[in-house]
């Protein structure tokens, strides 16, 4: 059974101001400026005093959905912009020390399974990753830029054609954001 949100709330954060020029939301704080479009033909937002209304004037499952993915996404650039958002991985290896550094926009990871190439992976946006021995820390102000670069680093130092209970090798995510 469906619950239909026709209209979803979302308090704006103290310390946050928020402002609207048409479809594009502006969100800013003490740790930066966030802005995102939300275009629609049935979903439209309404900023009111110290909210911002999320209503759909087509009752389907797709601008059902839609209203709460806005609401979520507008109160994740809130949080972003306000207190930030942190990812905590740990490097493993059991034979060959893998080493990791940032280099420019990617994160390099060499000796991984004592390969000779060093493997890539990319760093989305302003996204910060700071390594201190065997952890590694993503900082940043969007969720999505900064979970896909967690993404990205799991992903490089992914195993083929070995057997992975065996082979425990790589960088996992050990604490993110929900």
């Amino acid at each position: 059974m469906i619950k239909w949100k026709d209209v979803e709330d979302v308090d704006i954060l103290p310390g946050v101001s928020l402002t609207m020029e048409g479809t594009v939301v502006k969100v800013k704080g003490k740790l930066g400026e966030s802005e995102m479009d939300f275009r629609n033909n049935y979903v439209k937002l309404t900023h009111k005093e110290n909210k911002i209304v999320v209503s759909e004037s087509k009752k389907n499952k797709k601008t059902n959905a839609i209203v709460g993915t806005w609401a979520s996404e507008i109160r994740n650039m809130m949080k972003g912009v306000s207190d930030g958002f942190e990812y905590h991985m740990k490097i493993d290896y059991t034979h060959f020390p893998t080493r990791v550094s940032v280099k420019g926009d990617s994160v390099l990871i060499e000796n991984f399974l004592g390969e000779r190439s060093a493997r890539l992976a990319s760093i989305i946006g302003n996204t910060k990753v700071s390594v201190k021995g065997d952890r590694i820390v993503i900082t940043g102000i969007h969720k999505r830029h900064v979970g896909e670069t967690a993404a990205n680093i799991e992903r490089a130092t992914k195993i083929k054609g070995f057997d992975l209970r065996i082979f425990q090798d790589g960088v996992y995510l050990l604490k993110g954001e929900n």
